[in-house]
C-alpha cells in the first residue's frame, strides 16, 4: 500500500521560508514522478511543481518560479519543497503526489496522494 506522509507545514510571515517534505513508502520511489500541488479554500487543487524520477527535469507553476525549489532523494524515498519569499496567496493545503507519468494535471486519474499539510502565510 502506497503511503505519502507530509510533515513540515506551518504558519509563517510573508517573506519567510518553509521546507516541506514527503516521505514515500510502498512503491518503487525512483520510478515515479513526484509532484506538489496545493488547494486554497474555495479553490480547486492546482499544480505547483513536478520532478522527474531521476531529477533531470522539473516544471514549476509560473506563480512559484524563482521562489520554490523541488528536490528529491531517491535513497530516502523523499521529495522536498523549499519555499522562499512566501506570500499570503501561497496559503493552502499542500499535497504530495506520486505519479507514473510526467504530468502536471491535478486531476490525473492514476498515482497516489498524501493527506496534505497546511501552509499559512500571514501578511
Amino acid at each position: 500500500q502506497v503511503q505519502l506522509v507530509e510533515p513540515g507545514g506551518g504558519l509563517v510571515e510573508a517573506g519567510g521560508s518553509l521546507r516541506l517534505s514527503c516521505a514515500a513508502s510502498g512503491l518503487i520511489f525512483s520510478s515515479y514522478t513526484m509532484g506538489w500541488f496545493r488547494q486554497a479554500p474555495g479553490k480547486e487543487r492546482e499544480f505547483v511543481v513536478i520532478i522527474s524520477p531521476g531529477s533531470s527535469t522539473t516544471e514549476y507553476a509560473d506563480s512559484v518560479k524563482g521562489r520554490f525549489t523541488v528536490s528529491r532523494d531517491n535513497a530516502k524515498s523523499t521529495v522536498y519543497l523549499q519555499m522562499n519569499s512566501l506570500k499570503p496567496e501561497d496559503t493552502a493545503v499542500y499535497y504530495c503526489s506520486a505519479r507514473p507519468t510526467y504530468s502536471t494535471d491535478p486531476k490525473l486519474g492514476v498515482g497516489s496522494w498524501g493527506r496534505g499539510t497546511q501552509v499559512t502565510v500571514s501578511s
